[in-house]
């Protein structure tokens, strides 16, 4: 699960929040009120949303400035893929 999170054991609700945070990870200009939809159907609240969505930025936000400044991974953290 650590490489794809389809691979897991999830229920519905987790589901529904990866796919999510892929959506918004991969292509965040494509975010829909269906996606939010989808979200409640899967027994989400706006507080969880509102959590979701700011824990999915801050994780892309970080990623991109330790991205940006050449951060070392740490050792346990499988390698880049080359460049």
């Amino acid at each position: 699960m650590a490489t794809d999170w389809r691979e897991g054991e999830l229920d519905a609700a987790d589901r529904a929040l990866a796919a999510y945070a892929e959506k918004l990870t991969r292509s965040p200009g494509a975010m829909r009120e269906a996606d939010i939809e989808g979200l409640r159907r899967a027994g989400f609240d706006d507080v969880a949303i509102h959590d979701l969505i700011q824990v999915t930025a801050y994780f892309n936000y970080i990623n991109r400035i330790a991205d940006g400044v050449d951060v070392e991974l740490e050792p346990e953290m499988p390698p880049r893929p080359a460049r």
